[in-house]
């Protein structure tokens, strides 16, 4: 049995790509993207018919939004909706990271989604809306959840975060465990960040003992791996979102996989409920995060531009 084999049997294993062959390969029961994956899936040769149906089909559209938008948001459904018809499970599409400083724009952004995801015939249960852990994304996604849809808390790297996605009520929050390693090892590169003492592996197995401690619903899953060590720490985990690269390296190892999480285990922190104020300090305090949730948003909102250059061309 390789590891892979060995971690579908203790942890939902997601797929984190837009690249329909590496699904098919991998057979992940969910798949993630966002916009630096969209980027990256909209220069494969397969996917030019796809830019070419959402520059035709934001030509014809009747809303509010700009043909760039709306060219955008088709193409994003349109990968969405390729990937479900190969995976048994859900598919998170990513909220222009432009809003995540605004709550309403991110509920009208939300809803245009889902509502073309209905149009094409996707139920909205097989989708989850991805949404930046800020203090306004979490306050869209608790509107969101009470209207049923289903959402997808990214860009998370503090506990506080973690805390109030759950009493948002998200279904799914996204801890980046490759994006905590990189600050500390930029602060300490000649640390020893490996296995048990990797900070990402660390917050991630802080919030899932939390949440089983105390009972919040909300799905734990790990993403943004820098390496299998991260993943096999995590081992035991609600899901995992990994890349392509590193599924294929977790299929060809064939040495043991040993459960590291599960939901018996306790927490060690005592249970807090998190307002506006204690979220912004509880960020204030966490260098880490607060630079690596700024970073993130920049990262995002880049690439859904550069996207937008590349379907300009288009219309």
């Amino acid at each position: 049995m390789s590891k892979l084999e060995a971690l579908r049997g203790m942890t939902a294993v997601v797929a984190d790509t837009g690249d329909i062959e590496a699904i098919k390969t991998h057979k992940p029961e969910d798949a993630t993207t966002n916009p630096s994956l969209i980027l990256k899936a909209a220069a494969i040769p397969a996917y030019r018919p796809l830019l070419e149906k959402a520059a035709q089909w934001a030509s014809a559209a009747d809303n509010n939004d700009s043909m760039i938008a709306n060219a955008c948001d088709y193409l994003a459904v349109a990968i969405g909706k390729e990937i479900l018809g190969i995976i048994p499970g859900l598919i998170s599409t990513e909220v222009d990271a432009r809003l995540s400083f605004d709550t309403e724009a991110t509920i009208a952004k939300a809803k245009k989604l889902i509502s073309m995801y209905e149009a094409e015939g996707v139920p909205r249960e097989r989708v989850l809306i991805k949404i930046a852990s800020t203090w306004e994304g979490i306050q869209a996604a608790r509107k969101l959840e009470a209207e049923g849809i289903t959402c997808n808390l990214t860009l998370l790297f503090n506990f506080h975060q973690a805390i109030a996605c759950a009493e948002a009520g998200a279904t799914l929050i996204s801890p980046f465990v490759g994006r905590i390693l990189d600050w500390h090892k930029s602060k300490l590169p000649d640390a020893d960040f490996s296995g048990d003492n990797d900070p990402g592996v660390q917050s991630v197995a802080r919030i899932y003992r939390y949440y089983k401690t105390y009972g919040h619903k909300t799905v734990v899953m790990g993403a943004s791996f820098r390496n299998t060590g991260e993943i096999e720490a995590l081992a035991g985990c609600d899901k995992l979102t990994i890349s392509p690269d590193l599924l294929a390296e977790l299929a060809a190892d064939a040495t043991p996989l040993v459960r590291r999480l599960e939901p018996q285990l306790t927490s060690a922190d005592e249970e807090v409920k998190v307002d506006e104020a204690t979220f912004r300090w509880a960020m204030n305090e966490d260098a880490m995060a607060t630079e690596k949730l700024a970073d993130g948003i920049r990262r995002f909102a880049a690439d859904q531009q550069l996207l937008e250059q590349q379907l300009t061309e288009l219309l």
